[in-house]
């Protein structure tokens, strides 16, 4: 491997990684936030220790996803810095909106709601931890604006005297088509995530006879019904958007080599890859694949070899076909398995509103190891995104190849890249065990509040 290779396996390797940790922040935050309301709405003790319990949770969650994610910033000058030259004038924006805002917004009031029990007033300390949902959720907004632009720039202008893109329409940077559905679609997953972990953890609490978790299995089945449909459908729409500007991507996500009118989908096939152009579909539903491609039932899909040749017209010779593989298999294991996340919703609605939710083994037990699902669901949509662009680190404008530091060696990139494997292993092995160790703990009979005597104290004694 050389030194492009083993850069690009760094990034990949922290960013997904860190992407374990964004979707449950956003999704438990949300969460927690309902559990918050319920008991300042009902006074109910149960809501109370469910929202502690599952906060928690959030928390472990947010101090390894933070560490993580300083480390993305940094291979920006490290491993990256011919990109972060070329792009600085945009995305200088949208990054400092993320640090200066968004995640100071989210740290501030999630200190106050972590130390403001019994403290803050309780209609104040409920609005501290909406406020850290919307801050983490506009993290994401800036964050998945940045990246929009490099899957479909727009709203800037070249610079005469350096030939680099500056940043002239904001408005245009966040009414992006790309990054309108593409962030509806992550914050949706994310809700998904989020709501799966504490269904996980609910049914693991109720099959060891912990009934008060009864409440936060039903909320998260609440919760994931109405959502894993309009995940599915934002995402099927997301492709149609990304036919407009990427075709290659939504050709490459069918292993559609030759163009077609009307075009069928493949359930499941064999070959197909860049060394063989003529797979053999097992199962193939006709028309399925326009409707995905094009929202038409009659859509022309363009096939690989007809947008390789318009690529080498309009850009220079070279291959502009993506791993077809990594694309073709990244598609199908995040809508599969979104299927069956939606059908096990279903399933948890049905059986809570008989009111058996708690009395059903085999679906507390499906539903406790169901929670690697959004995980790979996550990490297989961001492969299709990022693997889908290749070989282009800006659509149209900058290929990876150009990208990479002149300066770092291949020696260099392989110390560091074992030292941040090494890291995050710590931390995951860190983070599993804190979470199995909380999660698996009972929840708290009683905690009382302030006694009446005391005095009440200031946020800053509390600290």
């Amino acid at each position: 491997m050389d030194a492009l290779d083993l850069a690009r396996l760094q990034f990949a390797s922290t960013s997904i990684y860190h992407f374990l940790f964004v979707p449950v922040t956003i999704g438990l935050s949300f969460l927690v936030s309902l559990l918050h309301t319920a008991w300042f709405r009902s006074g109910d003790d149960r809501h109370r220790r469910l929202t502690r319990f599952f906060g928690t949770l959030l928390l472990i969650n947010i101090a390894v996803g933070v560490v993580t994610g300083l480390v993305q910033e940094f291979q920006f000058g490290m491993n990256w810095s011919a990109y972060s030259r070329f792009v600085g004038d945009v995305f200088g924006a949208p990054l400092a909106m993320e640090g200066l805002a968004a995640f100071f917004l989210e740290s501030t009031f999630l200190g106050l709601w972590i130390f403001g029990w019994n403290v803050l007033p309780r209609g104040l300390h409920l609005a501290t931890i909406w406020l850290v949902f919307i801050g983490t959720t506009l993290s994401g907004a800036f964050i998945m604006a940045a990246n929009s632009w490099m899957q479909h720039p727009v709203g800037y202008a070249t610079d005469s005297r350096t030939g680099r893109p500056q940043l002239d329409s904001i408005g245009a940077l966040f009414t992006n088509e790309i990054f309108v559905w593409g962030y509806l679609h992550v914050v949706l997953a994310s809700l998904v995530t989020g709501a799966m972990v504490m269904l996980s953890v609910s049914a693991w609490q109720l099959r060891r006879g912990h009934t008060v978790f009864e409440g936060a299995a039903v909320l998260s089945i609440v919760v994931l019904v109405p959502v894993t449909a309009a995940a599915l459908a934002v995402g099927s729409h997301l492709g149609v958007v990304e036919a407009k500007y990427q075709p290659m991507k939504i050709a490459a996500a069918e292993a559609q080599w030759t163009t077609c009118q009307p075009c069928s989908f493949s359930v499941f096939q064999v070959g197909g890859g860049n060394n063989d152009h003529t797979p053999t579909k097992i199962i193939a539903i006709p028309h399925l694949l326009s409707l995905l491609g094009t929202g038409t039932w009659n859509g022309k899909v363009q096939g690989l070899d007809e947008l390789q040749s318009q690529e080498v017209s309009k850009y220079g010779p070279g291959s502009y076909v993506p791993d077809v593989f990594v694309q073709y298999w990244s598609m199908r294991v995040m809508a599969y398995l979104g299927t069956l996340v939606s059908l096990l919703s279903l399933w948890g609605a049905w059986l809570a509103y008989r009111r058996r939710l708690e009395r059903s083994r085999v679906f507390l037990a499906v539903a406790t190891w169901a929670v690697v699902t959004p995980f790979l669901m996550n990490t297989a949509g961001w492969l299709l995104t990022e693997s889908g662009r290749q070989p282009w680190l800006v659509q149209g404008l900058m290929k990876t190849t150009d990208g990479i530091s002149t300066s770092v060696s291949t020696t260099e990139l392989v110390i560091s890249l074992v030292a941040f494997a090494l890291v995050y292993l710590a931390l995951g092995v860190v983070e599993v065990f804190l979470l199995m160790r909380y999660g698996r703990r009972p929840i708290e009979v009683a905690e009382p509040d302030e006694p009446p005597d005391v005095v009440p104290r200031t946020p800053a004694l509390t600290y």
